[in-house]
């Protein structure tokens, strides 16, 4: 029974180690223990390697949502959320920004991000240039202006200030929707 349980995980570890399994909607990108990261992006479908001597990493290319909201718990680092923004407005108003990133990964550039930045592109890219760029964005505007018909415009910028950092990167900033705008006391 051991000697059929050992030959059983073997096969299966060898001969599921020649192949890597792209589910639609995911890219994968190959290290080679010889030549590092490799240029090469494989779609969705059944793709071969060498085992051991290869290790394959997926990302999901779809669109993702990065919310900034009073519902999300930080203690995961790499959970695709931030709590509420906290920013000053051009009135010197403090005021308080949730809201959504959508954004998803360049698959032409997924190996570069991998190399350069690696897996953890949520807490080392997205969530601090979100943070930085919504509150330079929003010290632009009165408070007034923020929560009328400045709205549309403010999201326009935020957008594009977030795609001109991550876009060399190698992350598509595809919208930004501000949800809700409140006033916060100063103490």
């Amino acid at each position: 029974m051991f000697d059929k349980l050992v030959v059983s995980i073997l096969v299966d570890e060898v001969v599921g180690g020649f192949f890597i399994s792209v589910p639609p909607g995911h890219i994968s990108c190959l290290y080679d223990r010889g030549k590092g990261v490799l240029p090469k992006v494989w779609g969705p479908g059944l793709h071969f390697k060498i085992p051991f001597w290869q290790v394959a990493k997926l990302f999901n290319a779809q669109t993702l949502e990065y919310n900034i909201s009073k519902e999300i718990d930080l203690v995961h680092t790499e959970m695709f959320g931030d709590e509420p923004i906290n920013s000053v407005t051009s009135d010197n108003k403090l005021i308080m920004v949730e809201g959504t990133v959508l954004f998803r990964i360049n698959k032409n550039m997924a190996p570069a991000l991998w190399e350069n930045v690696g897996e953890r592109f949520i807490s080392k890219i997205v969530r601090p240039v979100s943070r930085s760029r919504v509150r330079s964005v929003v010290a632009h505007y009165s408070f007034n202006e923020v929560l009328t018909n400045h709205r549309k415009t403010i999201e326009k910028e935020i957008e594009t200030e977030l795609d001109t950092i991550f876009r060399p990167k190698g992350l598509i900033v595809e919208g930004v929707l501000l949800s809700e705008v409140q006033a916060i006391s100063r103490k």
